[in-house]
C-alpha cells in the first residue's frame, strides 16, 4: 500500500520508512529539508510544513495509509509553537484524509500525555489524560490524540500509540542530552535514581506502528478509535538506564543527587527567567523534565499484545550491547528536522 508518514526524516520516521520499504510498501514522507537517506531509501519525499495545509494536501494525495508523526518535541517552551504544530497540524492531516478518501490513520502520540507528578506504575489506557500537564508538548500532544481519536468512524479508521523515551543507534535526542549533562565525571540528577521507568527501542516503536497499520487495514473495528501504551515491557530503574546510556557512549559518570525540592525549585525559577526573556527553547530545564525524572512511569502493554499481537523483537539488553558497538557512522545520517522541529515522542 502507499503509505504516508509525516516526519518520515526523523528518528522514528526513518525506521518506520525503512520497515514499510523492506516489507514491499510504497513510503513518502513530509518533511521540510530534504533527506539523504531517505533519498537513499527511494522514499518520495514533500517538502513542506504540518502548519501548511496545502503542503499536507499534496503529501496526503494518492495514500492509502498515513502515518502521522511528526511533532515538535520538548520538556520547556511557550506553547504556541507546539500547538501550531502539534494541534493545527493534526488538524490538518485529519481533514486532508477525509478529503482525499484516505481510510487508514495511525498517530503517534506520546506516554507523557497521561503523566502527573507523582508518576503512574503499571497503568493501563483507561487511567485518563492529565488533567494538568507542566508543559506544552504533552498538553498539544494530548490535545491532538483526542482529534485522532474522534476522528474514527467508517469512513476513516483511527488509532494512536504511545511510545516512551525512543532510543538505539543513531538517536539525536535522549542519550546525547544525558551525555551534555555529565560534568568533570558527575551526573547531576534530581533524586537518586531509583524510580522504575520503561523504555522504547527504536525497532520496537517502528514494528508496533506496522502492527497498528495492519490492524487497521484489515480489522479497523478491533483497535480503531483506541489509544496504546508501547515499551519494552522492562522497566528499571532510572539510575541504571542512565548509567548503560552513558557506558555505551564511552562515558563512565557517578550519579549526584540534588535533592527534590532544589531541583523543582530551580526549574521553576528557570521557567520564569526563560518566559521573560520570551526563549522559544524547547529543552531547557522545567519543572515537567524534573518529574519525569524524579517519579516512576511504566505502563501495562497488555492491551497491545491482544489487539496488536505486539511484543518487542528487542529487549532492553540487546539493544544495549547494540548500542554499545554502533559508532556515529552507524547512522545514515542525522537527522533532518522534520515539519516545524519534529522529535522523538518521550
Amino acid at each position: 500500500m502507499k503509505v504516508l508518514v509525516t516526519g518520515g526524516s526523523g528518528f522514528l520516521g526513518l525506521e518506520i520508512c525503512r520497515r514499510l520499504s523492506a516489507r514491499g510498501d510504497v513510503a513518502s514522507s513530509l518533511n521540510r529539508h530534504p533527506s539523504r537517506a531517505l533519498e537513499r531509501l527511494g522514499v518520495h519525499q514533500h517538502l513542506g510544513d504540518l502548519a501548511d495545509a496545502a503542503a499536507v494536501s499534496r503529501a496526503v494525495a494518492g495514500c492509502d495509509a498515513v502515518v502521522h508523526n511528526a511533532a515538535l518535541a520538548g520538556v520547556s517552551g511557550p506553547p504556541g509553537p507546539y500547538w501550531a504544530t502539534n494541534v493545527v497540524g493534526t488538524r490538518h492531516v485529519i481533514a486532508q484524509c477525509r478529503a482525499h478518501g484516505v481510510r487508514t490513520l495511525l498517530y503517534t502520540s506520546t506516554a507523557s500525555v497521561v503523566f502527573r507528578p507523582g508518576g503512574l506504575e503499571g497503568v493501563t489506557e483507561s487511567i485518563p489524560i492529565a488533567p494538568r500537564h507542566l508543559a506544552a508538548y504533552p498538553a498539544t500532544k494530548a490535545r491532538a490524540e483526542a482529534l485522532v481519536l474522534a476522528a474514527h468512524g467508517p469512513e476513516l479508521a483511527t488509532v494512536s500509540l504511545r511510545p516512551h523515551i525512543i532510543w538505539g543507534p543513531g538517536d539525536p535526542h535522549f542519550a546525547p542530552a544525558l551525555a551534555r549533562t555529565v560534568r568533570a565525571g558527575r551526573l547531576l540528577m534530581p533524586g537518586d535514581g531509583g524510580n522504575l521507568v520503561d523504555t522504547t527501542h527504536v525497532r520496537t516503536a517502528a514494528h508496533a506502528h506496522l502492527l497498528a497499520l495492519d490492524s487497521l487495514r484489515q480489522s479497523p473495528e478491533a483497535a480503531g478509535g483506541r489509544a496504546y501504551f508501547i515499551g519494552q515491557g522492562d522497566p528499571r530503574p532510572l539510575r541504571e538506564i542512565t548509567r548503560h546510556f552513558l557506558r555505551a557512549a564511552g562515558i563512565d559518570a557517578r550519579w549526584c543527587a540534588v535533592p527534590p525540592r532544589l531541583a523543582t525549585a530551580g526549574a521553576a525559577v528557570g521557567e520564569a527567567l526563560l518566559r521573560a526573556a520570551r526563549s522559544t527553547r524547547t529543552h531547557a530545564l522545567s519543572r515537567f523534565l524534573v518529574a519525569e525524572l524524579l517519579h516512576p512511569h511504566y505502563f501495562d502493554l497488555t492491551a497491545a499484545r491482544r489487539d496488536l499481537g505486539f511484543a518487542p523483537p528487542v529487549g532492553f539488553d540487546d539493544g544495549i550491547a547494540e548500542l554499545t558497538l554502533s559508532t556515529p557512522n552507524d547512522s545514515e545520517e542525522t537527522p533532518c528536522r522534520t515539519p516545524t522541529t519534529p522529535s522523538a515522542p518521550s
